[in-house]
């Protein structure tokens, strides 16, 4: 935890007080061994980060007195459009993508996604939270990606998708594409990232009909947990 993320709730006694139990009250009470007068990095949710320093602490709570006068990093101009993965799997992308700086990702069905991925409990606000809040105290950050859910492949692309991508770099990913992947982008992108095995050639087609360009790193076959930070990681 390298940011202690806080939230409104919180809030002790005014706007600079806080008071933490749980997780966050353990991580400074067993692994800091944080005592009174340290001082921590800090970051409201969706707002700016600054440090909080220690009023009071034992081993049920903990009390702070913050001041948040920083901006936080700069978001990547990205847009992730993500074949919904095994629960497992989106776990640790929802971790990743965070930390990385992705403030949006659309959750997709297609045709090699099991219906069953879309019962999981995982898709449940309290769930999906979890990684992304993790993501951000890993990368020092506070602020939330919005994660949109589309269920039916078809409305999404024909309907929402071109207002999406306008003024943006489209690539969707895909193991047998012949062009690389590009680097150093100097654009927003929305990138698109298909199931184990790729997306099937009538879903291709759909985006290449919308613009979009297929993309490949090459040879080697990723998993898609590795293969969306790979990608992530040579665009920018």
């Amino acid at each position: 935890m390298n940011l202690i993320l806080l939230f409104k709730k919180d809030l002790q006694s005014g706007p600079d007080k806080v008071c933490l139990k749980g997780r966050r009250h353990k991580h400074v009470f067993s692994v800091h061994k944080g005592k009174v007068g340290d001082k921590f990095l800090v970051g409201m949710e969706n707002g700016r980060m600054g440090y909080g320093q220690l009023t009071a602490i034992d081993k049920n709570h903990l009390e702070m007195k913050v001041a948040l006068d920083q901006k936080p990093p700069t978001p990547l101009a990205v847009t992730l459009i993500l074949a919904l993965p095994r629960p497992l799997m989106l776990k640790r992308i929802l971790f990743a993508a965070t930390s990385m700086g992705v403030k949006r990702i659309v959750l997709l069905h297609s045709q090699r996604v099991e219906k069953s991925f879309w019962n999981s409990s995982l898709l449940k606000e309290e769930k999906y939270k979890e990684p992304l809040i993790l993501g951000l105290e890993q990368a020092k950050d506070t602020v939330l990606p919005e994660v949109i859910f589309k269920d039916k492949f078809k409305p999404f692309v024909e309907d929402e998708l071109p207002d999406m991508i306008k003024e943006t770099l489209a690539l969707v990913a895909h193991p047998e594409a012949s062009r690389p992947c590009p680097s150093q982008v100097k654009k927003s992108v929305t990138l698109a990232v298909g199931p184990e095995g790729g997306f099937i050639p009538y879903e291709l087609d759909k985006f290449i009909s919308l613009g979009f360009k297929p993309v490949s790193l090459g040879e080697r076959i990723l998993r898609v947990e590795d293969a969306v930070v790979a990608l992530i990681s040579k665009l920018f």
